[in-house]
């Protein structure tokens, strides 16, 4: 398989060193080492069951490069290769749909966030990210998962599920859903952002974990990479993604809940960062909700694992028994520790 993608590449496997690279969950991804030469690329396979349109990827990282190349020469934007054909995604019969791009030497990703400082480099990452592409036409851009950061639709699924999930998961579960479903009061908030005229579409990222950064040997941020989830968005997705994943010290996996926290210094970590280069971009109204964007993305995910262990996993799956009821569980404790800190969170930026 993957000596059919690189011949339409025009390499030659046999003169290639090939192994698995990284941890991501999504694309099946490879590091491409060419014998006897300094360059190196990263092969991936598109997960066509999640991006059920690669092409709008394609797409999508296309108008971005040219718009970047165009306004911001200096940006290192890692775009993908054309192939013999100038295609910059290629599919093979059977097999799926692959990219590759170039390896950015003496650069690496980190899977966990371990100082404030990595946080703040992240931040400023994702916010130089979408500052640049503020004249960007946002329209252009395709919607690679349809309702991807959708609060209210997440919510009504989670309504659904209780009326017609497994029923003995229900009963079990009945406490936690009685407390998302008292904190509802952040989709009616949502819905207000929506339809004000101070929250703008923008470029966004839509997965801000902090491996979809690439730091260089002195972890100083380089640029933002993985750009399959880039659409239409409000700025909130970023900062709320970076809050549900960097605020606490552990994952959304940990069952002993006691280790759940929300590490201040952290938090004003991503402010500062993420405002460091948006701070002139963003509404009064944006700025005034950039605490709210934690609380969504946070109660958002606590909806969705707990949609999924009513529904018998039939989205997430489980490694063992109630493991997205764990999740669920995990997530809402973290917002729970998120809102107690509230009025000192919202008057420090």
């Amino acid at each position: 398989m993957i000596s059919e993608v690189l011949n339409e590449y025009g390499l030659n496997s046999a003169a290639l060193n090939v192994t698995p690279f990284g941890t991501g969950l999504i694309n099946h991804t490879w590091k491409i080492h060419l014998n006897g030469d300094a360059n190196s690329f990263i092969l991936q396979k598109i997960n066509c069951k999640i991006f059920r349109k690669p092409e709008d990827i394609a797409h999508n990282t296309r108008l971005i490069g040219e718009y970047l190349h165009k306004n911001f020469p200096n940006y290192l934007y890692v775009r993908p290769l054309l192939s013999k054909s100038g295609a910059d995604i290629v599919h093979i019969k059977d097999k799926g749909f692959f990219r590759l791009v170039p390896f950015v030497e003496n650069s690496h990703t980190i899977d966990v966030v371990q100082s404030p400082g990595q946080a703040y480099e992240a931040a400023r990452q994702f916010g130089k990210f979408t500052k640049l592409l503020n004249g960007f036409d946002v329209s252009q851009l395709r919607i690679t998962i349809p309702d991807f950061h959708n609060l209210p639709l997440r919510y009504s699924q989670f309504l659904d599920a209780i009326k017609q999930g497994n029923p003995s998961r229900i009963e079990d579960s009945k406490e936690m859903i009685q407390w998302l479903v008292e904190h509802d009061f952040l989709v009616k908030r949502f819905g207000a952002m929506e339809q004000s005229s101070g929250f703008k579409k923008r470029v966004t990222h839509h997965d801000a974990k902090i491996s979809n950064v690439l730091f260089n040997e002195n972890n100083q941020g380089l640029c933002v990479i993985d750009l399959d989830t880039v659409m239409p968005g409000y700025f909130i997705s970023d900062v709320g993604d970076m809050f549900r994943t960097y605020l606490s010290p552990v994952s959304e996996e940990e069952s002993d809940f006691t280790k759940v926290e929300v590490r201040d210094e952290y938090y004003h970590a991503i402010c500062e960062g993420y405002l460091s280069e948006m701070r002139e971009e963003l509404s009064a109204d944006e700025k005034s909700g950039f605490f709210d964007g934690g609380c969504y993305l946070i109660y958002m995910q606590a909806l969705r694992f707990i949609t999924d262990h009513l529904q018998d996993d039939a989205y997430y799956g489980a490694h063992y028994a109630n493991q997205n009821f764990v999740r669920a569980g995990n997530q809402m404790i973290l917002l729970q520790k998120l809102l107690s800190k509230e009025s000192e969170m919202r008057s420090s930026h």
